[in-house]
């Protein structure tokens, strides 16, 4: 069973993935560099280190459904505010 505290949502707007809020710092609809092709690979299990472009927070992501992003840590559901 995948850990609920592990997983961050994402919204997909055509080729852009997006989330509502920085798990780090709490910005807004933040653009996240992340192709679509890629999101296929987590899918996969392929991993990805992913660099928030807000905060430059860290986090490596493990895995993805279509609704949420799997990462290797627990994250923050306060968003750093």
């Amino acid at each position: 069973m995948i850990p609920f505290q592990n997983t961050w949502p994402y919204e997909r707007i055509g080729q852009d993935v997006y989330v509502q809020n920085c798990p780090f710092c709490g910005a807004d609809n933040v653009l996240l560099a992340l192709k679509p092709r890629e999101l296929e690979d987590l899918k996969d299990g392929v991993k990805k280190l992913l660099i928030f472009p807000c905060c430059r927070g860290k986090l490596t992501l493990v895995g993805a459904d279509s609704d949420y992003l799997l990462a290797s840590r627990a994250l923050s559901r306060s968003g750093g505010r």
